[in-house]
């Protein structure tokens, strides 16, 4: 059965989630503390973190870069009552797969741990494990990049953002589309959470390698031979 942990100090909240969850057949676990939440997930027996971010011990950032730091990959959706850009991009680059404000739908938000859950599996059987265009390389199992000889450190939301690039190379993709495929959300166009971490990845692996189609979106494209960016 899925396990859930759900950390969450507004009791009125954290029922009402987990009754949701256990009428679909998961499993949970309400904490009140940063702390518990961390140490249920460094169990070992937990499929997904659901993390508030103010907690009755401090910020849930806290406890999500610990997890991170110390190499968990369980999925994590942020639920916070903090519904900016800078909020959401913080919670991201601290190694989030998800970020949902209060309030919420139910249904928006068992869709989108049905999604993180799918993703958590991994390779499907006789999936190819290493994804190349010109001089990129992206391994899928140890979650690597390589620009020609030289490796780039990918934060998790980089390398999915890089991984919907590399499955999709030359083809335009939407800002609608990359929203869907890398954060599960639908399209919402006051936000540019798409824009600022392509500017992320375009400082790490070369700008030169993501093409802007204004009113279009974003293409992978080939650098060309010789580029000092790949070497």
């Amino acid at each position: 059965m899925t396990q859930i942990v759900i950390a969450e100090d507004e009791a009125r909240i954290a029922d009402f989630i987990a009754k949701g969850l256990q009428a679909h057949g998961m499993s949970t676990t309400v904490v009140a503390t940063a702390r518990e939440a961390y140490e249920h997930v460094m169990s070992g027996s937990v499929d997904l973190l659901l993390l508030d971010l103010g907690l009755e011990d401090g910020d849930g950032t806290v406890a999500l870069r610990q997890l991170r730091a110390a190499g968990s990959a369980v999925p994590v959706i942020i639920l916070t009552a903090r519904s900016s850009v800078a909020d959401t991009v913080a919670g991201l680059d601290g190694g989030a797969d998800d970020y949902m404000a209060k309030p919420f739908r139910f249904e928006e938000l068992l869709a989108r741990i049905r999604l993180r859950l799918r993703t958590a599996v991994g390779l499907a059987p006789g999936e190819q494990s290493t994804l190349t265009h010109g001089r990129l390389t992206l391994d899928l199992h140890t979650r690597r990049m390589q620009v020609g000889a030289r490796e780039v450190e990918l934060s998790a939301r980089e390398f999915s953002l890089a991984e919907a690039f590399m499955r999709h190379p030359e083809h335009v993709l939407s800002r609608e589309q990359l929203l869907s495929q890398v954060w599960g959300y639908d399209f919402d166009p006051g936000s540019n959470v798409v824009d600022v971490y392509v500017r992320y990845l375009r400082r790490k692996i070369g700008a030169e390698h993501i093409a802007t189609l204004r009113g279009m979106g974003y293409r992978l494209v080939a650098a060309p031979e010789g580029d000092p960016q790949g070497e």
